[in-house]
């Protein structure tokens, strides 16, 4: 009785809280009005109350004020799961399947879907403005098609459609920008262009993180029945409705045929109340058939969700060529750091060859200053008797030690130090 109740209602958001000029809810009217959101306190921003945009099945969209505990009553979320939605909180992508709800958490789209209607948190973002323009156009769009995908599917394939367009288009970006850069270092290796590279890689590295667990979460979806079947919103709740009516229908006959039998009340006694008895025993073992095929249905469920599990497989191969395109994108700049690495060794080993051939020159010139020093010491020779002799001594030196630098040269040649 209560969940029929509960699921004739379709939100707890009725549509007289929103005036018609402005779409907005306002919260200090309710007071004055006397209708509202139950449990909505009245309270001002920062006191938990945050802009929400509320997209319904026909394509309408208000925006809301509302709080966490509205939400959590309404979609029946635990309060951590809003917490991935917080934008005060950083928390990579999630995609949470719920009893009644889808907890979307991809980029800047942070929604809560359910099986009909899309509860978005307002921002001023690009993608959210159009995730609500595209979704509302596509609703309206197509409200007298039949459509093969449920609600909750068509608004969680534009979330991924949104997300994945954006990450692609900022790696396009940082393509577009990253390769001039590289081809320029590669010519000329500076410190401008070092430091281009080092802030452009810190970039491509944050790019990848956040593509990388897009990536990691539809692979965990399609590997996991369970989670996919979780996320088919829409016919749970036509189970739980059709389960709800059922109840109703078996206690409405049980109330009419006890009082047809207490009006026949001169009748045996004893056999209206076996009737009464034995309609119970009825009514009780339909339920329990009732409940049965509803577990049986839902472990069919589980098994069936071929829908989602393709429409997932489209955007896994989107992420996945994104992905594809940030690898390959790390790879050059690896290959441009394995150049400038190749370029910055190879004039090393020229330094070290200039600096082997200075010092061998440098060997020989100490040598010839040697034998100059030792002639200009003051001693008493019999050579210092001829003038020209000296100049045979600077001469024969000279030679000497010119040999000696070729002979280094050759001993260089010989060993392979550096090609001559």
């Amino acid at each position: 009785m209560d969940e029929s109740r509960g699921r004739q209602l379709p939100s707890y958001l009725p549509e007289s809280a929103f005036p018609n000029n402005t779409g907005r809810l306002n919260l200090d009217g309710y007071a004055n009005g006397g209708s509202g959101l139950p449990g909505l306190k009245k309270r001002g921003h920062g006191h938990g109350s945050r802009s929400w945009i509320k997209i319904d099945q026909n394509g309408g969209s208000k925006i809301l004020e509302l709080d966490k505990a509205t939400i959590m009553r309404h979609c029946s979320l635990p309060a951590r799961d809003l917490r991935l939605l917080d934008p005060l909180f950083i928390y990579p992508s999630t995609i949470l399947g719920r009893e009644k709800a889808i907890v979307v958490s991809l980029e800047q789209i942070r929604c809560i879907i359910t099986a009909d209607e899309v509860i978005l948190m307002n921002s001023l973002d690009g993608c959210v403005v159009q995730y609500e323009s595209e979704f509302c156009k596509r609703l309206q769009t197509n409200k007298d098609q039949a459509e093969d995908l449920p609600f909750e599917f068509r608004a969680l394939e534009l979330a991924l459609e949104l997300a994945c367009m954006s990450l692609d288009a900022q790696v396009k970006e940082l393509e577009m920008e990253i390769y001039p850069v590289l081809d320029e270092l590669a010519s000329s290796i500076n410190t401008l262009n070092l430091e281009c590279v080092r802030r452009l890689k810190g970039h491509l590295l944050t790019l990848t993180q956040r593509v990388q667990k897009v990536h990691d979460e539809i692979e965990h979806l399609m590997d996991d029945d369970g989670d996919m079947a979780e996320m088919y919103l829409t016919e749970k709740k036509e189970r739980a409705e059709a389960c709800a009516l059922g109840d109703l229908y078996f206690q409405n006959n049980i109330s009419g045929e006890t009082r047809v039998v207490s009006k026949s009340a001169p009748v045996s006694p004893v056999r209206s109340i076996s009737g009464v008895q034995q309609l119970q025993r009825t009514f009780s073992s339909i339920v329990t058939s009732s409940k049965h095929g509803s577990l049986t249905s839902s472990s069919t469920n589980e098994e069936n969700v071929d829908k989602l599990e393709m429409l997932l497989e489209a955007y896994f191969v989107v992420i996945d060529n994104t992905l594809s395109k940030l690898f390959s994108l790390k790879e050059y700049i690896d290959d441009t750091e394995d150049l400038i690495n190749i370029k910055l060794g190879n004039v090393q080993n020229h330094l070290i060859q200039f600096e082997l051939l200075l010092t061998a020159a440098t060997f020989v010139a100490t040598l010839f200053a040697v034998v100059a020093g030792v002639f200009g010491m003051n001693f008493t020779a019999s050579i210092f008797d001829y003038p020209s002799a000296f100049n045979w001594v600077l001469i024969i030196t000279g030679i000497a030690c010119g040999l000696l630098y070729f002979s280094f040269l050759l001993y260089f040649r010989h060993k392979k130090v550096f090609p001559l």
